[in-house]
């Protein structure tokens, strides 16, 4: 797979809530919420043109038994995909370009925290946020057809302001409310 990283691109807000709207329909009452994460959420950086949707819902056992409306929707239903807890949703264009990936998980868990809390500790930390951006250029540059080595080349900074960006959020710094299940 290629690595490519290109400038921000202020439609990628726009392409998030045009597919979290069908999404929000096929998943119904199970979501809790829907969020734009991962680099094309950040403003003013370089990212990898693939939007990536969190959902936090209420059992994700459920979503598996309802996985066949995201399936519907143009989505390739991959588990767990190495991450426990996580269930994987990738969305190719007809051409087979990567377009969107979702990462759902139950609400409340480490996992939505933690995505929500990066990418909201980014937002606020603009320069965070540009030597981030300034890494995954290099490491684009460095490992065009690479896709491996890109990861693990920003598998530390990632690490290192994720733990910090959990401990931002939990001093008080806030993300999107977390909506409770209903029992």
């Amino acid at each position: 797979m290629k690595v490519s990283v290109v400038p921000h691109n202020p439609s990628w807000s726009t392409e998030f809530e045009v597919e979290a709207a069908l999404i929000r329909l096929a998943v119904g009452d199970l979501l809790v919420a829907v969020h734009h994460i991962g680099s094309t959420s950040i403003p003013g950086i370089f990212a990898k043109p693939i939007i990536d949707i969190l959902l936090e819902v209420c059992d994700v056992e459920v979503l598996d038994a309802r996985s066949s409306a995201l399936i519907e929707l143009g989505y390739e239903a991959k588990g767990e995909f190495g991450t426990p807890g996580r269930r994987y949703f990738r969305k190719d264009s007809t051409t087979g370009v990567r377009t969107h990936q979702i990462h759902a998980f139950e609400s409340g868990s480490i996992g939505s925290e933690r995505h929500l809390a990066f990418r909201d500790y980014m937002i606020a930390h603009p320069a965070m946020a540009q030597s981030y951006s300034v890494l995954k250029q290099r490491l684009a540059a460095s490992h065009p057809d690479d896709m491996d080595a890109y990861m693990d080349g920003k598998d530390s900074f990632v690490k290192e302001h994720e733990a910090r960006a959990i401990a931002w959020k939990r001093k008080g710094h806030s993300t999107d409310a977390a909506n409770e299940c209903l029992t």
